[in-house]
């Protein structure tokens, strides 16, 4: 199975999804005009990892701002990975902000994985 990386733009994040590593990286801002769009390759990919995945999966968000369509597809992924034995989710929010800091507790009450809120002081 290949990996995927996606450059970071101004509207969708970086994407570092390593299959030989089991380390799922989504960081920067997700706001795209298509959200569907951008997401479906993702989306896939992850079915298909799911499908024969490693003893040790990682999806590291370090999400600045998404918006509603993107926190759909989020829970989409989370859903995916929940059934994948070993996959953990680690979620970074800069400590000043307290509604990306609920966003991860919301996911984390919502999914039954373990699920990790690490503060640090800036991306």
């Amino acid at each position: 199975m290949d990996s995927i990386f996606i450059e970071q733009t101004s509207k969708t994040p970086k994407v570092d999804f390593n299959s030989q590593t089991g380390f799922l990286h989504l960081e920067g801002i997700s706001i795209p005009e298509d959200t569907v769009d951008f997401y479906r390759t993702l989306i896939y990919w992850i079915n298909e990892y799911a499908l024969n995945p490693l003893p040790e999966t990682i999806l590291v968000l370090k999400l600045e701002y998404f918006n509603t369509s993107t926190s759909v597809v989020l829970l989409d992924m989370f859903k995916i990975l929940s059934k994948v034995t070993g996959a953990k989710v680690d979620w970074y929010y800069e400590s000043d902000d307290v509604e990306m800091e609920e966003v991860g507790k919301d996911y984390a009450n919502m999914i039954d994985m373990p699920f990790r809120l690490i503060s640090v002081d800036v991306f």
